[in-house]
């Protein structure tokens, strides 16, 4: 059964960008957990990379989405910040633990709200999985504000905070791509 559902046609194509954004988190957060002593420097440059990498997939989604959804500008403007946060990270490593927090504070908060907008976008869409994208943002907004409410409690507490916010946000984006392959594959697309 071949759908002219335009989203479930595009799902063939973007479903492993999803998911490798959801692996990215997943692998980030472990790393973080696994070694919650690592200093500030190495915090930053992970938090970098991850930045940049998310940013880029999020980016090129978001023009390859452009003609199927009127939300892909928000997830340019998205891929963009977090790029940009991302290059902000890796230029100036020694910024201090604080600085550090507000910036992943209010990027995961940025996130979070411009996620929420998306899925709602995307919910008039048969098989966009966009409850997973809006369980991830809701979850990024609350991060985000945790972080904001209670900045003194330490780098460690950050570094946790973060590593099970990746690992969640991971396994939500990569629950999400499947589904998104399968409505796909059950359309007769994949």
């Amino acid at each position: 059964m071949v759908t002219q559902n335009p989203f479930v046609q595009y799902g063939k194509e973007i479903w492993w960008m999803i998911l490798i954004r959801g692996i990215f988190g997943v692998i980030f957060g472990i790393i973080a957990l696994v070694w919650p002593g690592i200093t500030v420097v190495a915090l930053v440059f992970l938090f970098g990379i991850y930045s940049i990498v998310d940013g880029l997939i999020t980016l090129v989604r978001a023009i390859r989405d452009r003609e199927h959804l009127s939300s892909w500008g928000w997830w340019v403007f998205t891929g963009v910040v977090s790029v940009g946060a991302g290059i902000v990270a890796l230029v100036w490593p020694g910024i201090t633990a604080l600085v550090l927090l507000y910036i992943i504070a209010f990027y995961a908060i940025m996130f979070g709200i411009f996620g929420i907008v998306g899925a709602f976008k995307m919910k008039a869409l048969p098989g966009s999985s966009w409850g997973w994208l809006l369980a991830a943002s809701v979850l990024a907004v609350i991060f985000g504000i945790i972080l904001l409410i209670a900045p003194g409690e330490g780098i460690i507490s950050l570094i946790w905070l973060l590593g099970w916010y990746a690992i969640l946000f991971g396994l939500f984006m990569t629950v999400g791509a499947f589904q998104i392959r399968s409505r796909a594959k059950e359309a007769g697309v994949l």
